[in-house]
């Protein structure tokens, strides 16, 4: 907080500037700095084509990127050109507003640096996603125009050699030592085998092909369909038969039996620099693990309140298993269960007015998980708009197996996925527009994630969680974030067990077991990223206890959601700047 003296002496000090800095020299940093966020986006979809796509640039719609080693050490190389020539633009130069803007750019940049010697890319394709599921990206591109199967079908003539870039990575992790765990090897396996098919209208890769728009006459549809059979038969198929024969013959027999990332080249450094990326914080894995231990008590204590609310009499585990087990809490069918989720979204929307006052205009829908995937992923996750708002966000749904998908758990995933979680912040982020481009699309985990869950929180505000079941679907999702604290840490630092991690969580979780065997593989394939959110939630709760404490009577919820979300992603630190700013002025 500024003492008087400080308040009284800024104004001064403002109209000194001038003086230590001219006119001229604030211009030139400024330009320069944007100048620089304006090159450095356009080299990141330059390289990164499908993340172009994906946020509606269409200028390398026909290209795929370069995942060779080569192309990540020159990547690399220019990475440190930027923090160089970041370095000569005077940052007292900048306004307050550019400062900030300086100071995430050189953050995420820096991040950049540290992460590249760990070889990320070496562990880019698993069970979860990679080469061999770019069919599923079909599902961010348009197909509005006869143009947009064309360059459609332009990818799918370079596929082979993004397959064999990917086939020689596996060839180099094996030498270095920088394999995937076998199980989830052995998971990958039958998504690479289904897709080595014969014929091409049995590919997944034909699927846009299947409808087309209306405005296409007979000729221009029997044109594009013959295409892409050809280019499916003579470019994709052989490259998955290829992918196939080196991940069963070379790659699945050389990887480890260990889960943890400690069992790699500097894997406890790797954790260590990976727990501090997505935290945004220098909390190390050991008071991690302690915070995430903390939580679990704390919310198993508000658990048994419920449990005891419902009148069941048993022991925690046989609660957890009626959960699991009871029909009443299951639908049956995927359609019963898509039509629910539908439900649950649209009696949200008109409630959010209570806690917001600014609100996103660009929609949501939400849409089934591709079951290529649906059987080895999380039960929900949410896809952003494009930048241009001509795709809206979309909240994706797990219909495979529908008797397992709690009812209890719906309301709560639903505020998490969609609103007034990841949807209303990723959209209205999208949608600032005095920002730079590059804090548009930040995603700094911590914030984003920990602001999805601290949403989960609202849902009373919202009329949901009247059903005491809910309730303990509530408590089950934040006991689920805290767990992934103690397991996460546990896998990767303390050298725990595959199944010490999923015993720990079936102890304290209500999740299915199709869901926590999901859950757990996923930490072992992205360590460190499932310590953000809890860590996030933490952090946004805290400070908003603060401003409750100060301000008293003055404190307007809606006021600290849009503050909260009006600088976008942003590391924590940076957000509690943001905060403590906001109860200075309302003091």
């Amino acid at each position: 907080m500024q003492t008087r003296l400080q308040k009284a002496l800024l104004p001064l000090l403002l109209l000194a500037l001038p003086a230590v800095i001219p006119a001229p020299a604030l211009a030139d940093a400024a330009g320069d700095l944007h100048g620089l966020f304006d090159r450095e986006y356009e080299r990141d979809h330059r390289e990164g084509p499908l993340n172009a796509s994906y946020t509606g640039d269409n200028r390398y719609s026909r290209e795929l990127p370069d995942d060779s080693p080569a192309f990540a050490g020159k990547s690399h190389q220019a990475d440190l050109a930027v923090l160089r020539e970041l370095e000569g633009i005077q940052r007292a130069a900048l306004t307050p507003a550019d400062q900030l803007n300086y100071d995430l750019f050189r953050h995420e940049y820096r991040d950049r640096v540290t992460l590249y010697p760990f070889r990320a890319f070496l562990y880019a394709d698993d069970h979860r996603g990679g080469v061999h599921t770019l069919n599923e990206f079909t599902d961010f591109l348009p197909f509005q125009s006869v143009e947009d199967y064309e360059d459609w079908l332009a990818r799918l003539g370079k596929y082979g050699g993004l397959v064999d870039q990917h086939i020689a990575n596996w060839k180099l992790a094996v030498k270095e030592k920088r394999v995937l765990p076998r199980i989830l090897c052995e998971r990958m396996q039958p998504q690479i085998a289904q897709q080595d098919v014969a014929d091409p209208e049995k590919s997944p890769y034909f699927d846009p092909f299947r409808k087309y728009p209306e405005s296409f006459d007979a000729a221009t549809r029997g044109r594009l369909s013959t295409q892409a059979r050809a280019t499916i038969r003579n470019s994709v198929l052989p490259a998955i038969h290829r992918l196939r024969t080196a991940f069963e013959k070379s790659y699945l027999p050389a990887c480890r039996a260990s889960v943890g990332i400690w069992d790699t080249p500097k894997g406890d450094e790797y954790y260590r620099a990976l727990a501090k990326y997505y935290t945004t914080t220098d909390l190390t894995p050991d008071e991690i693990h302690e915070i995430g231990l903390k939580e679990v008590a704390r919310i198993h204590g508000e658990m048994v309140k419920v449990i005891a609310e419902v009148g069941f009499k048993g022991t925690f585990d046989e609660f957890l298993n009626f959960l699991r087990t009871d029909p009443q809490f299951y639908y049956q069918t995927g359609d019963e269960l898509f039509n629910a989720y539908l439900a649950t979204a649209k009696r949200i929307d008109p409630n959010l007015t209570r806690l917001f006052g600014k609100l996103p205009r660009t929609p949501y829908g939400v849409r089934p998980i591709p079951m290529t995937s649906a059987p080895n992923t999380t039960t929900a996750y949410y896809n952003q708009p494009s930048d241009d708002g001509k795709r809206p966000g979309y909240y994706y749904v797990n219909l495979y197996k529908p008797e397992v998908r709690p009812k209890y758990e719906m309301e709560v995933l639903t505020v998490h996925e969609a609103v007034p979680g990841h949807h209303l912040q990723i959209a209205l982020q999208l949608e600032m527009g005095d920002m730079p481009q590059f804090r548009k699309n930040a995603s700094y985990t911590a914030y984003v994630e920990g602001w999805g869950l601290y949403s989960e929180s609202l849902g009373y505000q919202l009329g949901l969680y009247t059903d005491p079941y809910s309730k303990f679907g509530q408590l089950t999702y934040e006991m689920w974030r805290a767990v992934r604290l103690v397991v996460d840490t546990g896998i990767h630092s303390r050298h725990w067990t595959r199944q010490q991690a999923i015993d720990y969580f079936k102890a304290n979780a209500a999740k299915t077991e199709t869901d926590i065997v999901n859950e757990i593989d996923r930490y072992i394939g992205t360590p460190g990223q499932a310590l953000a959110y809890k860590i996030g939630q933490l952090r946004i709760l805290g400070l908003r206890e603060e401003a409750q404490a100060k301000l008293g009577a003055r404190f307007d919820i809606r006021e600290f959601h849009d503050t909260v979300l009006a600088t976008g992603a942003v590391p924590l630190d940076v957000l509690e700047r943001t905060v403590h700013d906001w109860i200075a002025s309302k003091q």
